[in-house]
């Protein structure tokens, strides 16, 4: 078993793998680092654990509507909170999307 150090949110991280499944980690741990930094940069920094969560459902998501063909219609993203909004309204506005995201789970 190999391991493989990768960085999510600017902080490593040791993930266990399969012999020879290195660079497939590095690849997914870069693409859920996008998508985490997405969502940080929509509500700021409100801790890894909640910034993972709100990815995670947000990328269960995209998979629910691939593996359906297009049979739904995507989950509309919310828009970006301006730089002058508070967390709170970040905050909100990112609820609003997991919400419209377990309607359609």
């Amino acid at each position: 078993m190999a391991t493989v150090t990768v960085e999510v949110n600017g902080r490593p991280y040791a993930v266990g793998c399969a012999d020879g499944q290195e660079e497939r980690v590095r690849i997914l741990a870069k693409q859920f680092d996008n998508q985490v930094r997405a969502v940080a940069q929509d509500v700021g920094q409100v801790g890894d654990l909640r910034l993972f969560l709100m990815s995670a459902l947000i990328l269960a998501d995209e998979l629910h509507e691939a593996r359906l063909g297009g049979g739904k219609a995507p989950v509309a993203a919310a828009p970006a909170p301006a730089a002058t909004d508070g967390v709170a309204e970040a905050l909100n506005a990112v609820a609003a999307r997991i919400e419209k995201i377990a309607q359609n789970i």
